[in-house]
């Protein structure tokens, strides 16, 4: 088991100074044309690929890190570049672990590498849970797959939103019920192949922050995907169902908490995003501040703008760390007994709203144009206070944890 340690050893160094490298010199020079175009930065998508970025390889080396810092350490360097064009880079990474948590090697092997495509000829793939009425409540879930014994076919219908990459997605992962008495024990993950008849892309969101990230409604109208596209297969499926209808009358609660374990686990790469905003707009402040003078001096010399500077750098640190420790407890093994991972998340997500707003704040009525990124990054950091589980959620998750009430 590898011990925790704050130093970053000779490789992860290497590659966090290789992402940081990239993300200077190709995302952050296109971020503010493409939050203007609210458009997917294909361009920027095929550079990551060129150079190894975009790609599977790269997050299984990352996400294998045995120290659980891998992928805290990419996020964190992707999104000080900016948070649209970063989200538009590993967005994709959602329907590509949904494959590789549920799906069969066969399964892996065939929809995975259609996920990215190559350098040549980028896509991008879709992970579809969200619904316009279950968002946080999943066990609202309406989106429905049916089974057709007679041709081996799963009938999808239903309205899935906030999907990243949805509809102009070359595979999409949907997430569908297959029987509504279990709650979301009953819910199944569906790959639905590029041209699929029935799917379409409904409203496109025109968002505050993360505009480079395409954000859409996914409707699935008498979807029909062949039976080798339920992740995991038919039988796997049916086992798991029985044994969820056997829990549901003896441990029902053990189960559900079992289900949350999963999704804090998550968290913290979320966190580590916010953590990369929060980070570049505390330099951009903080440059900012050291060459700006008011009076005959750098406004660093005032007490009030050094003081919030310190807050800011205080807080960015706090939020790493955080957001590494449950890295590391998740890679570990070690339970999240007290909730860490919606700790991490929580903390990071309020942090990067926090330090954005005293970034513009100390760049004043600079820090309220365009010409500066501080604006763009604060809207970005709205969005993560919002998905992956609102702040609201994770302070209910942790609450919860600590009561030892059940997390429904």
């Amino acid at each position: 088991m590898a011990e925790f340690t704050l130093d970053l050893n000779d490789d992860q160094k290497q590659v966090r100074d290789w992402l940081h490298g990239f993300a200077a010199d190709v995302i952050r020079p296109a971020a503010s044309e493409w939050d203007e175009r609210e458009e997917t930065p294909w361009p920027v998508i095929q550079e990551a690929a060129k150079v190894g970025i975009y790609s599977l390889d790269f997050y299984a080396q990352q996400f294998f890190d045995p120290t659980g810092l891998g992928i805290p350490m990419a996020m964190e360097e992707l999104f000080w570049g900016d948070a649209g064009i970063a989200l538009s880079i590993v967005g994709t990474g959602l329907a590509a672990v949904g494959v590789l948590a549920n799906g069969t090697e066969e399964q892996i092997g065939t929809w995975i590498p259609q996920m990215y495509g190559d350098a040549n000829d980028v896509k991008v793939a879709a992970f579809c849970s969200s619904e316009p009425d279950a968002g946080s409540d999943v066990a609202s879930m309406r989106t429905r797959a049916v089974y057709d014994e007679a041709k081996d076919e799963w009938v999808l219908n239903g309205t899935k939103t906030w999907a990243t990459n949805g509809g102009i997605a070359n595979v999409h992962v949907v997430v569908a019920v297959v029987d509504s008495e279990l709650g979301s024990k009953g819910h199944a993950s569906f790959i639905v192949p590029p041209d699929t008849p029935g799917l379409s892309q409904g409203q496109k969101f025109k968002k505050h922050g993360i505009r480079a990230s395409h954000t859409a409604e996914v409707v699935l109208e008498d979807v029909r995907v062949p039976g080798h596209c339920l992740l995991g297969g038919k039988e796997k499926l049916d086992q798991r169902l029985a044994r969820a209808r056997e829990r549901a009358q003896s441990g029902g609660e053990r189960v559900k908490n079992a289900a949350m374990a999963t999704f804090e686990a998550s968290r913290p790469a979320v966190g580590a995003m916010a953590v990369g905003t929060a980070r570049a707009a505390y330099e951009v402040a903080l440059d900012y501040a050291r060459t700006r003078t008011q009076f005959g001096r750098p406004i660093i010399d005032n007490q009030g703008v050094a003081f919030q500077l310190a807050d800011m750098r205080t807080q960015i640190d706090a939020a790493r760390l955080l957001v590494w420790r449950a890295s590391w407890m998740a890679t570990t093994g070690k339970p999240f007994e007290s909730a860490e991972g919606s700790m991490s998340k929580l903390y990071a997500s309020e942090t990067a709203k926090k330090v954005t707003a005293q970034a513009i704040q100390i760049l004043g009525g600079n820090g309220f144009t365009r010409e500066y990124p501080v604006e763009r990054m604060h809207r970005d950091a709205a969005i993560y206070t919002i998905f992956e589980g609102t702040s609201e959620i994770q302070r209910l998750v942790i609450a919860r944890t600590l009561s030892g009430m059940p997390i429904r």
